[in-house]
């Protein structure tokens, strides 16, 4: 397993200087898919297009500023939406059907298409990185590269005693409550959490905790894991488990990574990303 190394060049991957004539500006709009509006942020003019799938409760105002605001814009350009009653993708309220993966998963895909990408890569943080994995492999020939970290492909008991300890919000540290409480309000935030919880736990009572275990075997794009060492949302077996079942896939490992590894070592992850896009 690789461990994250300092970069062999010390020189940066975005331009200095000319390169402000790029766009660094974020777009913010709502398109109809499917029957919602959903939200979504857009910058950069790159030729590859990538999406940026948000965690739960996430949206991409609270869960991707540093990729925003650094991945390469001359490369790239960066899609971050909102899935369906989660950040101003609201109505509807978040509810969480038993397929809200797959929802999520086409919602996702067809917002892309609405947006006129014929081919993209995803990067996909917790939930959305399970997103991620669904759109992948049902969606074979419109994904480029997939990112994920902090996904599972089940729950295990372990896993639903995790998140039964933060069903409650009141109990959140205050720096992590405090922008969905913002965005939210405290009331929509608490009780869409718990509804989070059930709908996440009920997973534990399928034929080995599956959530889409079945098909990481049908995803063929290059594919890209990272996982924090010190993750407590997400036990490292989980990120093991799907490098094992993705042929060909990378497992990286950030031994100081938490769950948000991609806030905290935000420049570390932007770079590993971008080598790998």
């Amino acid at each position: 397993l690789l461990q994250l190394q300092p970069p062999a060049r010390a020189a940066p991957l975005t331009p200095r200087g000319p390169a402000a004539c790029y766009g660094t500006s974020v777009t913010s709009a709502k398109i109809q898919v499917n029957g919602v509006h959903l939200h979504y942020q857009q910058t950069g003019e790159g030729s590859h297009a990538v999406l940026l799938l948000p965690g739960m409760l996430g949206s991409g105002q609270t869960d991707f500023g540093p990729q925003l605001r650094s991945l390469n814009k001359q490369l790239f350009t960066v899609v971050a939406w909102d899935p369906r009653g989660y950040g101003k993708s609201i109505p509807p309220s978040r509810d969480f059907p038993p397929d809200f993966f797959e929802r999520d998963a086409k919602d996702a895909v067809d917002l892309m298409q609405a947006l006129k990408f014929k081919k993209f890569s995803l990067l996909g943080w917790s939930d959305g990185g399970i997103t991620a994995l669904i759109a992948a492999a049902k969606y074979p020939n419109l994904i480029h590269k997939l990112v994920v970290w902090g996904a599972n492909a089940s729950v295990t008991q372990e896993d639903v005693r995790i998140y039964s300890g933060i069903r409650d919000v009141s109990k959140w540290s205050e720096k992590v409550k405090k922008p969905l409480e913002e965005l939210y309000g405290h009331k929509y935030f608490a009780e869409t959490c718990e509804a989070w919880v059930d709908g996440i736990s009920r997973f534990a009572d399928n034929s080995d905790g599956n959530i889409c275990q079945q098909l990481l075997p049908d995803i063929k794009c290059p594919t890209f894991i990272i996982h924090g060492e010190k993750d407590p949302l997400v036990p490292q077996a989980h990120a093991e488990y799907i490098h094992k079942n993705i042929k060909g896939s990378r497992l990286l490992l950030m031994p100081e990574g938490k769950h948000n590894l991609h806030l905290r070592f935000a420049e570390d992850f932007n770079r590993e990303v971008e080598n790998f896009l």
